[in-house]
Order: structure tokens, then sequence, then C-alpha cells
């Protein structure tokens, strides 16, 4: 089972030089890979009293691409995941590029983690619509594909018209694995089930996880794909004090199947660099690489 870190991304702050001894440390401290989640753009909470997103102006988010990209330059071997890119409030074929020359860049470590997203702000503000975002997805997760493997594309979809063009250059990896995030409706399972190389569940490994993993699987099967195939990336918080707790869980998670572990440091009042890695590495004494 492979175990990465979370890029602390809402507390790390905007140092380039925090930024870059955070993922060579992790790279150092043995973790397989770096996840960072996505958020183009926060609301400004003053006239919008009820609001309940977990995000909103105030919280930082570095974009998940150009991050990757800087990355790539002052690492050497660690696999940059996203977790997750919210696809569908971006340009298909635009996104498909930016990966593209991400794993070029990256010698083919990168690991796209794609979902749907929650926040229809973001979706106005880039002018995309929030309602169908969906089945659009599932079109772009089959448009990008084709884009990554086939030299000169014609595709015609509901959304989506490349008409004899393609990718110049194409991915190291061909192509680039497509992992998704989502809850464990039996919606959002089947699509994972037919369209994904990976789920990034959010479950905790105890026995509704697992009662949950194993519908999943069952939905796999239906497809044709084999479980034993299919990864999986549970994510585990690393809290102060209580590292005994999540070196258990990510024992929980290797109980269950899991491919890879994430390991999460943020939401605990650290602030900077050198805070997570403090963190990271008190973890990394409970379980070694």
């Amino acid at each position: 089972m492979r175990i990465g870190a979370i890029f602390p991304q809402t507390e790390i702050g905007n140092d380039p030089g925090g930024v870059r001894d955070y993922a060579q440390a992790v790279e150092a401290m043995g973790f397989t890979h770096i996840l960072a989640f996505d958020h183009v753009i926060g609301a400004d909470l003053t006239n919008r009293p009820d609001w309940r997103g977990p995000y909103s102006l105030d919280s930082g988010f570095h974009e998940p691409f150009v991050l990757f990209g800087y990355l790539a330059g002052v690492t050497e071997t660690i696999e940059l995941t996203t977790g997750i890119i919210i696809l569908p409030q971006r340009q298909t074929v635009l996104a498909a590029k930016q990966a593209a020359a991400l794993d070029v860049l990256s010698g083919g470590r990168l690991r796209l983690g794609i979902g749907l997203g929650w926040n229809e702000i973001e979706f106005e503000a880039l002018n995309e619509e929030f309602s169908n975002r969906g089945s659009r997805a599932e079109e772009q997760i089959e448009l990008m594909r084709a884009l990554w493997t086939e030299k000169s594309v014609d595709f015609k979809g509901k959304w989506h018209t490349v008409s004899e063009a393609g990718l110049n250059p194409m991915p190291v990896q061909q192509p680039i694995p497509v992992w998704m995030g989502g809850g464990a409706s039996e919606r959002i399972l089947r699509r994972i089930a037919r369209l994904a190389d990976g789920w990034m569940p959010q479950l905790t490994p105890d026995e509704k996880g697992r009662e949950a993993l194993e519908t999943f699987r069952g939905y796999l099967r239906e497809y044709g794909r084999d479980p034993e195939q299919f990864g999986i990336d549970g994510w585990v918080r690393v809290a102060s004090g209580a590292v005994d707790d999540a070196a258990a869980l990510v024992e929980a998670w290797r109980g269950l199947g899991a491919t890879h572990v994430s390991v999460n440091t943020m939401g605990q009042g650290l602030s900077g660099a050198a805070a997570h890695i403090e963190r990271l590495e008190e973890f990394r004494a409970a379980v070694p690489a």
C-alpha cells in the first residue's frame, strides 16, 4: 500500500520556498505521493449569512496544475495527485492539455483525480453549467482519454466537438490514470465503477466503510472489471497526540484492501510548511516508509 501526504492547501501560505521545502521533505520522508485539493475562486461571505461550504474567499488555494508544474521541477520521484480537480467547471481540451504537459514535465508522475464539485459560485464564475455536471464529466473523461492516446481525434459528443485534431506533446502515460472522488450513493459508485481507474472514497475504514467497499466491488464485477486491479485511496487525519490512532486507521485501510492512503495534517491550527512537516515526521516515526 502506498502512503502519501495531502498538501496543506489552506494553511501552507504563499511563500514558494515553503511550498518547495514541504514537497522535498515529503519526498525525503518516503511518502509516495502528494495529493492537492482544487478550488478556483472563493465566495465572499459578507452577504451570505447562510453559507455552509467549507471554503470561502479567505481560504487560500494554489492551482493544482500550476502547483504541480512547480513541484515537478523541485522533486524527483514522488507522484503528483489531484484530489480532486473539479473537472466539469473546466474546459475539457484545455484540462487534457494541462494534464499532458504536466505528465511530460514530471516524467509520467501524474495521477489525475477528478470530481464533480459542490460550489455553484465557482461554476457561475467559470461560465459552466452546474446542473448537468455529472453527465458532462462522463463525456469529458472519454474525450480526454482519446486526446491522450490518439494522435488525431475526431470526436462528436453532446457537449464537445473535436474535428481531426490532437495534442502535442502527448503524455508519458497513455492514458493518464483517472481517479474519481465521491460519496457512497449508488449513482456515484456506479459512475466511478464504470469510468474510473481508482476511487478516493469519503469513508471511515470501519464496518460501514467495509460494507460500502463491498457494494462498490460488486458494481465493478457487474461492469466486467477486476476489483483487484482497481485503486482505492483512503484518507487519514493525523492529529497532535494521536499519531497512534492515525497509524491504526492506516492499518484499517490496509485491511480493507486499499492500494493507497493519503494522510491529512490540515484543520488542526497548523500554519506554514514547517509545522506540517513536523507533524508528518511524527507520523513517520509511527509508520515508517
